[in-house]
């Protein structure tokens, strides 16, 4: 088929997204709804075979390419992928996980309204250092400590899906990945920070403060009755595991270093690696190994740590990234190519972009879909160039990012730690809401948030 491949700043690795029809998106879409369908149809069956699920959506996609456009260039498209997108992202991922893993609080608090309050204010400014699902492993456990004698404490953990595992994550590119794939796009590391900043601040603001009048009404409606027995009575917090907040720091001086010192390149095949990004994953294995090494056994095993996690991460986004390369191209081409209805609809009369649109579609896909590549698929429908989306569109690149991580808590689903409160709450003890149940939550508390902050930032 002449035309589907060639080479320029029109073409993602190397594809004309032009000459490919809406077929080319079919393995993207089945990967997609196999992550949000089968952990709740048949969880057994999705436990032992998601990754071969992934992998018959990504030869679905890479063998009619290899077919059509020969083998060499679908290699390329391939290591480009591969090797500029997907290996950076899922060390992210595990140095993030082994390092939040070594942190161990032990000890227990009383959760009373404001006590709650300050582990939801500590659990959202940790997720964007160690990432939502850090801080969400981190704080899970504290507070159920805390609230194991409280008779109503569902509320508690809907809340901690909201703020912890996603609202509390939008301010730097280790909180989300969604993030941290706009930063390996050329988004400045510091631009989410002073970009986003007013809009979370606003949202935690407000679903921090319905949390504690209703905590605060709960809490005094419990105290009619006879309390609980505390099961773990009040004791001095201790935090364990130090030395990973150092290794923290060194996480973040390698990215910004990544991003600021040229050091030079190389290829392999066609691929240009900088010198700077490969050491900058290096720095990320040997700090996952140093944090290994140096931080106890048992206080992993306390936080209920697990490779489980991490290696379904990996198994998925290697299909998400391979599924992804015609969606990306097709999204290239803009009103040339498959995708021109989605175009008009984030684009104004005037040919200018509906920003609205651009937070609550990327927030709609994001509530049920993965947020990371909802997140690409926007980013480049604004046009994937990030110097432009960080100057000119910088309110656009504020919407999609600010959809992608805040509309992650609109469902279970939605983000990868929102699933794991649920299940670590609900074998605790905790009698989570169903999944229609969550909903109702979210949309009776988030939604009318987002609404609100739509007039106020991206009208």
């Amino acid at each position: 088929m002449p035309g589907i491949l060639a080479s320029g700043p029109a073409f993602a690795a190397g594809i004309d997204g032009a000459a490919l029809s809406f077929l080319w998106a079919i393995p993207f879409i089945g990967m997609l709804l196999s992550i949000a369908i089968f952990p709740l149809a048949n969880p057994h069956f999705w436990e032992h075979h998601q990754g071969k699920i992934a992998a018959f959506w990504a030869v679905l996609t890479i063998v009619p390419l290899a077919l059509l456009a020969g083998a060499g260039t679908a290699l390329d498209a391939l290591g480009h992928t591969i090797l500029l997108e997907y290996v950076p992202f899922i060390l992210l991922i595990f140095v993030l996980f082994t390092v939040a893993g070594g942190i161990y609080i032990r000890g227990n608090i009383h959760g009373s309204p404001v006590m709650n309050t300050a582990l939801l204010t500590l659990g959202a400014v940790l997720a964007s250092f160690i990432g939502t699902t850090g801080a969400s492993m981190v704080m899970i456990r504290p507070m159920l400590r805390a609230n194991d004698n409280r008779r109503m404490n569902v509320h508690v953990f809907v809340f901690f899906i909201f703020i912890v595992s996603n609202i509390g994550g939008a301010l730097t590119p280790l909180g989300d990945p969604p993030l941290f794939l706009g930063f390996l796009r050329g988004v400045d590391f510091f631009w989410t920070t002073k970009w986003l900043l007013h809009e979370t601040l606003f949202v935690f603001g407000v679903v921090i403060a319905v949390f504690f009048l209703l905590d605060t009404y709960l809490y005094r409606k419990e105290g009619i009755v006879r309390p609980l027995p505390d099961p773990t009575p009040d004791s001095n917090v201790r935090v364990f595991g130090g030395i990973n907040f150092l290794l923290i720091g060194i996480i973040i001086a390698a990215i910004l270093m990544s991003a600021s010192v040229d050091l030079g390149s190389f290829r392999i095949g066609t691929t240009e690696i900088e010198f700077a990004n490969l050491l900058r994953d290096i720095i990320f294995i040997v700090v996952g190994l140093v944090s290994l090494r140096f931080t106890p056994q048992a206080w992993r095993e306390a936080n209920g740590f697990s490779w489980g996690p991490i290696k379904e991460v990996a198994k998925l986004f290697a299909g998400i990234f391979i599924c992804m390369l015609p969606v990306l191209a097709m999204l290239k081409a803009g009103t040339s190519g498959a995708f021109a209805p989605l175009v008009a609809l984030v684009t104004n009369p005037d040919g200018s972009a509906n920003n609205a649109a651009y937070f609550w579609l990327t927030g709609a896909l994001s509530s049920f879909l993965d947020n990371a590549p909802t997140y690409l698929v926007f980013f480049e429908l604004a046009g994937g160039d990030p110097q432009k989306l960080m100057t000119s569109g910088a309110l656009t690149l504020t919407a999609i990012s600010s959809g992608a991580v805040y509309m992650g808590a609109n469902s279970y689903i939605g983000n990868a730690p929102n699933f794991m409160v649920y299940a670590i709450a609900k074998d605790a003890g905790v009698k989570m809401p169903s999944f229609f149940g969550y909903m109702l939550w979210s949309g009776a508390v988030l939604l009318p948030t987002f609404l609100i902050a739509t007039f106020l930032f991206f009208r």
